[in-house]
């Protein structure tokens, strides 16, 4: 299970015009390849009467399942190039499809490739990229009280508190990154003078919306 991971928000579109011709892009998120499937079949039945409807998926923390279609267009120019921009951004379960109205005005092989690859690009930041952070959820139980002083710690500290329980003693639930769980532990029992009873939980992912330019890398 990866700890960080880029995909986009549920789902848009974006478009542009390329000398006449009119390009729609859509972005989804899927999780799996009947979803990305259902998804393109989706899009074709919109737009039936388009010149091309092609697409893209990658899925999996591997990208182990990947898929391109040129839907009719010259070979590599179409599928190919949305699935390498989807590769570049590091942006994983998504499916994308861009459609072309045909607008009388050949675009040549390298054309093509730009304007599928650009289309790409505007749908994805019409839609939104989100960074998926794996975090694990640690209880903390301690006295009424250290309430005050728990609570105003995690808050400067700028911890998730997910929500706090008020029973026989008070447990505080954080959302604390994967890589700081040590240390988040060893801060606690200094806080409260190993006073708490600390507890790891299931872990949960957060989503962080982020620009769809900043993670090409």
């Amino acid at each position: 299970m990866l700890d960080s991971y880029y995909t986009v928000q549920p789902s848009g579109e974006g478009e542009q015009i390329i000398q006449k011709s009119r390009f729609i892009g859509y972005a989804r998120r899927v999780e799996t390849e009947d979803e990305a499937q259902a998804f393109i079949q989706e899009i074709k039945k919109k737009h039936h009467a388009a010149t091309h409807n092609c697409s893209a998926y990658l899925i999996g923390e591997q990208n182990h399942i990947q898929k391109a279609n040129d839907d009719g267009e010259p070979s590599g120019t179409a599928g190919v190039p949305i699935l390498e921009v989807l590769k570049k951004r590091n942006i994983k379960d998504t499916a994308v499809v861009v459609t072309r109205y045909f607008g009388g005005i050949k675009l040549g092989a390298g054309g093509l490739i730009r304007a599928y690859s650009s289309t790409t690009s505007i749908a994805l930041e019409a839609t939104g990229v989100v960074e998926r952070r794996r975090m694990q959820q640690i209880s903390i139980s301690v006295d009424y009280g250290l309430l005050g002083k728990i609570e105003n710690e995690l808050r400067n500290a700028n911890y998730i508190i997910s929500h706090i329980d008020y029973l026989e003693n008070v447990t505080f639930h954080v959302l604390v990154a994967m890589e700081k769980v040590a240390e988040f532990q060893t801060w606690i029992v200094d806080l409260t003078s190993d006073q708490a009873r600390i507890v790891l939980q299931a872990t949960e992912y957060i989503e962080i919306p982020v620009q769809s330019k900043e993670n090409k890398d």
